[in-house]
């Protein structure tokens, strides 16, 4: 079930997409998945037709931002807010604490398994979430039971 919002996501989030076998999430979750140049670059490859690629225009807000947190983490927050973005994603904590000072709507990655679950996009969370410890992306035991109580896998 696609929502109708507008998501800017960060590398961190297409970078473990792509590790897990999960990008489908984000096409079939949204209807408008956006990145900057830079999170395009950072993560390296290819990105699907699907996912619009949108430079800041504020060039002085995107260097501000950059002076207290990563360059792809900040261009995601100022592209959030210049086109009023319905969600950013981010995994990064000090960015996450950035983007909500700005209180702009933020989930993680993990945060659109769940999501991606809820909507009957997938059956089980539990594969990707395994999958993700197979990577080098930092996961709490906390919140892998967590989001399974939540998902109604435990």
């Amino acid at each position: 079930m696609q929502q109708n919002k507008v998501v800017i996501t960060d590398a961190s989030c297409f970078i473990l997409f792509d590790k897990i076998d999960a990008f489908f999430v984000l096409n079939e979750l949204f209807s408008s998945v956006i990145t900057t140049p830079e999170i395009a670059a950072e993560y390296g490859k290819r990105l699907p037709a699907w996912i619009d690629v949108k430079a800041v225009q504020n060039r002085d807000l995107l260097y501000t931002y950059a002076d207290s947190i990563d360059i792809g983490e900040a261009s995601a927050i100022a592209l959030a807010n210049e086109i009023h973005a319905d969600l950013i994603i981010l995994d990064d904590s000090a960015a996450r604490k950035f983007a909500s000072k700005l209180n702009l709507r933020i989930t993680g990655s993990v945060g659109l398994l769940l999501e991606a679950k809820k909507n009957g996009i997938m059956l089980e969370i539990r594969p990707y979430l395994d999958k993700i410890q197979e990577t080098n992306f930092r996961i709490s035991a906390t919140l892998i039971n967590n989001i399974l109580v939540a998902a109604k896998e435990n």
